[in-house]
Order: C-alpha cells, then structure tokens, then sequence
C-alpha cells in the first residue's frame, strides 16, 4: 500500500473516531448544547449562504499576512544572528528576555498603539511566530558544516554565491519546520483577538454564536475553523515535500 494511501485511510479513521465520540456524547448528554453532528454538517451550508464565508475571507487574510511577515522578517534576521557573531551576541538576550513574555499580555498595548483592527491582530501573530522562525534559521545556519564552504571558496566562489548554494538551501527546512509548529498557536492567538474590536472574523463568528446560544452555528465555526487550520498544515507539508524533495527518503 502506497504512503499517500494510508495516509487518507488514516485520516479518515481519525475523522470517524472524533465524529463518533461526539455523536455518542450528545447521545448521553440531550442537550442542546451538544448537538449531533448529522444536524451540524446539516447547518454548515446555511452558514455559509448567511456569510461566514467572509468572516473565513477575514481571518484567512489575517493568519497569511502575519505569516509571511514573519517569515520575511525571522529568516532575515535568523540569517544575521546565524552568519554574524556580533549581531548574534546583540540579539540574543533580546529574544530570549522577550520570548517568554505570554503574548497575550500584550494585547492591550498592540490594541493601544495599532488599533482595533487589522494592524493589531496581525502584529499578535508576528509577535508569536516571528521568534520560533528566527531561532531555527539561525541554529540552522550555525550547523551547516565548515567543509562545505571551504569547497566553495576553492572554486572562487564570492559570498553571495555560497549563500546561494550553501545557507538559503540549508536553512529553509528549519524555516518551513518552524512555521508549522507554530501555525496552530498563531490561529489560536487570532481566535482571541477576534473577539475585540471587530465583527468580521471565525472567532467573531464562533463567539457570537454562543452568546446567541445558537449552538449548531458555533459548532459549525469551529468545524470550518479546524477545516481552515488543516488545510493550512497540508499546504505547508506540499511545499515542504515540493520543495524538499531529498527529506522523503
């Protein structure tokens, strides 16, 4: 059986798992605020014909802003720290003081200084990715062996063309790697900040529904809010796997 194959057959496994302890729980529990998921999948359409779809548009434009910016900004900088001791030494302890500041904490001043729209729950998302990027593509950098650029520097390679064949190859794993493992946190920090100042977004859409009670509505929010978060996680594994295609073996 090819990879590919087990894979769906795996996540189909996983869907019906989750959908069958739900469904067995609202069984248990006959209450509304548990519905099944027959009468949830049967709302989603609804959902969308009343516009979530623009609340998704909302904080799909979000969650991609904040990402490329700070993947923009974390391999420049990771690159500097890595290549340069003397940056390195400079950014260090900024990062490391500032890396454990709970994010959330500082909703209030990005709210302050950037507004309640777009600009602050953007910033949010840099604030928490931006970091975890720039560590990997700088340790990243320091382990690229010594070997490789003497090799280079034999040919009469310049320093553009050994980061060319050398350090960009080198370090995009550990940026892609980085990136992924902290989308789920990123969407999770979007979830929150939506609910300030805004009314167009999932966790809008998500919140307002519960404080409306419409249960089947808030479930379907955050059905297409997981849906949304996966297909993000699959869009970055076919890039990885596209783009580096010798970490299949």
């Amino acid at each position: 059986m090819k990879k590919s194959s087990r894979q769906l057959i795996g996540a189909f496994a996983a869907v019906a798992l989750i959908v069958g302890m739900w469904w067995i729980g609202s069984l248990a529990l006959q209450k509304p605020l548990l519905p099944t998921p027959w009468l949830v999948f049967a709302r989603i359409p609804e959902l969308f014909v009343a516009g979530m779809f623009q609340h998704l548009q909302a904080s799909f434009y979000r969650v991609v802003v904040g990402i490329v910016l700070s993947i923009m900004g974390g391999f420049g900088l990771g690159l500097v720290m890595g290549s340069f001791p003397k940056w390195n030494q400079f950014f260090d302890p900024l990062i490391y003081l500032t890396y454990p500041i709970p994010k959330m904490a500082l909703l209030p001043i990005v709210m302050l200084l950037g507004g309640l729209g777009d600009a602050s729950k953007i910033t949010m998302i840099v604030l928490i990715v931006l970091p975890q990027v720039t560590i990997s593509v700088r340790d990243a950098v320091r382990e690229v062996p010594n070997h490789y650029y003497d090799v280079y520097r034999g040919l009469k390679a310049n320093r553009w063309q050994q980061f060319v064949a050398i350090t960009f190859p080198a370090t995009l794993p550990a940026m892609f790697s980085s990136t992924r493992i902290s989308l789920g946190t990123a969407i999770s920090i979007l979830f929150f900040t939506e609910n300030y100042g805004t009314e167009f977004g999932m966790g809008y859409f998500i919140m307002d529904a519960w404080t409306r009670m419409d249960y089947p509505a808030m479930y379907g929010g955050i059905l297409v809010l997981s849906s949304f978060g996966f297909f993000l996680f699959l869009l970055m594994d076919f890039l990885s796997g596209y783009f580096f295609k010798w970490q299949r073996k």
